[in-house]
């Protein structure tokens, strides 16, 4: 059940990925966005300088404006960001800077989302203003925009349909043996834990499998990826998919920063994350709990507790409050099955001890692979950087071997995923010694890691940043 996560208007992928018409549709393709992105001014056009649209992020001198740019173009986002698909968040996230990297890698039909940005427009960058932000490297975002390109041109963006047809019949079957098991073998101890296991493997490689769904790289067209992302989300795990997209797209936009991504939202009330925020925290005297032990109550609270607490209520909320009513009848199906077929070869208490253990085993699982490429990497404010800096230095590799594919859903390709978040998975490896490759020549650090020293790092961070914050809250 990630969200992360779903970067899930701006949602993600090519629901997630594509500046969606509020009411959807369309089928996302390749192609230019709306015009050149390098060329004059068209007549009559507003002219602006950085320094302007860097004013007009919803805070400063500018009262609540908020602009943003996407190749040289100025859109004023103010009012639209509430009607936005994808959630008012991420498209703040980018308010007063530049976003074309972010739009180009997030949207893949150009010419559709081209309609609903010219309304948008009030003007664009001043002849004498370069194309690239002052902020950001210039070198390496034209050297990635080369890079994307190269991947356009080699395919790696068009899915293998039987790969994922695959997936999707083993997570099946997985799903229908943890009950033959029951059914055939009795509720015993030895069958109800190898049901448990079986069912576990299922919801987690669903997760999986609705991860790839939620960016859009399942199917050439969008409404089919919607449609399945809907039956693996809702009717197989029993979450909302447009819960998902809504919280994975904002944590993609802006990976590890602080009041952007909502993956890190536990800060500071569960955990304290990252050097500055926790030295921060311990100067200001905060103490939701005792940080210094916190790489101790990490192991009870977060992996186990998650997906049986928080993702439960977080879900039907959402889904309630923003009226998804669609996702919360395609839940239902999934409790209406769940509690007919196992209720009938169990009694009410071992059936509410079953769900709730393959929930926590659910959540270790997915808590473990989903924070070990984050957790340990640099939490900050956003500084914005370039698309790439961002990117990787929040997030970490780890080793390849088919185990740790399978068992991460190839998460464990972190840091290809999140330069391009509608790759199809089975084709990170391809990209990844360009990107190695970029990264050495720009100096940026490609962190790769055995997979139980990325599960060790995890505690390691959480050790760190805990005995930063009780120095500062001692001696501060």
């Amino acid at each position: 059940m990630p969200r992360r996560s779903g970067m899930r208007g701006w949602s993600y992928g090519r629901e997630g990925g594509r500046m969606a018409p509020p009411e959807g549709g369309g089928e996302v393709r390749d192609g230019d966005s709306d015009g050149d992105t390098d060329g004059a001014p068209a007549a009559g056009m507003r002219r602006f300088t950085w320094e302007e649209i860097g004013q007009r992020s919803g805070r400063g001198p500018a009262g609540q404006e908020r602009w943003l740019v996407i190749h040289r173009k100025v859109y004023d986002i103010s009012h639209f960001c509430r009607r936005h698909p994808g959630g008012a968040r991420l498209l703040v996230s980018h308010a007063g800077q530049d976003a074309t990297d972010a739009f180009v890698a997030f949207h893949v039909d150009k010419m559709l989302v081209s309609k609903y940005l010219k309304p948008l427009q009030i003007g664009e960058l001043a002849p004498d203003q370069p194309s690239i932000e002052p902020t950001k490297n210039e070198m390496l975002v034209k050297d990635f925009r080369e890079l994307r390109a190269t991947v356009e041109r080699m395919g790696l963006l068009e899915p293998n349909q039987l790969f994922f047809f695959l997936l999707l019949a083993h997570i099946l079957l997985l799903d229908i043996a943890a009950w033959l098991m029951l059914f055939y073998f009795g509720t015993s101890l030895l069958p109800f834990v190898f049901s448990l296991l079986l069912l576990t493997i299922s919801q987690v490689q669903a997760s999986w499998l609705q991860h790839d769904l939620g960016h859009l790289s399942v199917f050439r067209k969008t409404k089919w990826n919607h449609l399945l992302h809907k039956f693996v989300m809702c009717h197989l795990i029993g979450a909302s998919a447009k819960w998902w997209t809504l919280l994975h797209s904002q944590h993609h936009a802006k990976p590890n920063c602080f009041n952007k991504d909502p993956d890190i939202d536990m800060h500071p009330f569960l955990f304290t994350l990252g050097k500055k925020f926790s030295v921060e925290l311990g100067i200001k005297k905060k103490k939701y709990m005792p940080y210094n032990h916190q790489h101790k109550y990490f192991f009870i609270t977060l992996p186990p507790l998650l997906f049986p607490t928080y993702f439960h209520y977080h879900t039907f909320y959402i889904a309630y409050t923003k009226k998804y009513w669609v996702d919360l009848a395609w839940m239902l199906t999934f409790y209406i099955r769940f509690f007919y077929t196992y209720g009938s070869l169990l009694g009410t208490k071992s059936l509410l001890a079953y769900y709730f253990i393959f929930r926590m085993l659910e959540s270790s699982w997915f808590v473990w692979v989903s924070q070990m490429n984050h957790i340990p990497m640099d939490i900050d404010y956003d500084k914005n950087l370039d698309w790439m800096s961002t990117q990787l230095q929040a997030t970490c590799n780890v080793e390849q071997s088919l185990f740790n594919d399978w068992f991460t859903g190839h998460l464990n390709f972190q840091i290809e995923h999140h330069l391009f978040p509608t790759m199809p998975r089975h084709n990170y490896w391809k990209v990844a010694p360009l990107v190695k490759s970029l990264c050495a020549k720009h100096g940026l650090e490609y962190q790769c890691k055995p997979l139980l020293t990325a599960f060790a790092d995890i505690v390691h961070s959480l050790k760190s940043s805990g005995e930063l914050w009780h120095d500062a809250y001692l001696h501060k």
